[in-house]
């Protein structure tokens, strides 16, 4: 199934920004960190790639990335958006003070696999494009900016990845 495009710029509306809301309540996050990460890949094989798009909310897909440490696939589902061609995703972990676990795994193996498609991920260091993707982030999820302002107050800048799309053979 191909990844479905995410325009950043795209103007939301009222049910889009009540899912936002209940996902920055604390019911929502607890949701977030104990349900939904078990069961969004599962429904997103079993949509053919449409959920969770189909309820009107933040789009997400699986990435199989390979371990840092083990050489072995894992998988998260991670929401994303597109820049050109390019999949863009947030290493956000919720503003944590640490990086999730697949931000170790793209700096050791870039070759990863979203959605159905085989990608190569790129840390972007470019301060303006930084910037830039990172505020289209906080547009297409407001949630980006409370995280920002929380990994920045334990001192953590928030990673952001281009995922290209692998060169075919």
């Amino acid at each position: 199934m191909p990844l479905h495009y995410v325009d950043p710029t795209k103007e939301y509306g009222r049910w889009y920004r009540a899912l936002e809301r209940f996902g920055r309540s604390r019911a929502g996050g607890f949701m977030a960190r104990r349900l939904f990460w078990h069961i969004d890949p599962w429904l997103y094989r079993a949509t053919g790639g449409r959920y969770p798009a189909i309820l009107g909310g933040l789009s997400s897909a699986p990435l199989i990335s390979t371990g840092a440490k083990s050489g072995q696939p894992r998988e998260h589902q991670l929401a994303y958006f597109h820049d050109g061609p390019d999949a863009i995703v947030v290493a956000s972990y919720l503003g944590q003070p640490k990086n999730p676990q697949w931000y170790h795994n793209l700096k050791a193996h870039p070759a990863c696999r979203f959605g159905d498609e085989d990608f190569v991920a790129v840390e972007v260091t470019d301060p303006d494009d930084y910037e830039r993707l990172y505020a289209l982030a906080e547009h297409v999820c407001v949630n980006y900016g409370d995280y920002r302002a929380k990994a920045a107050a334990l001192g953590r800048r928030i990673p952001v990845f281009r995922l290209q799309p692998a060169p075919t053979r």
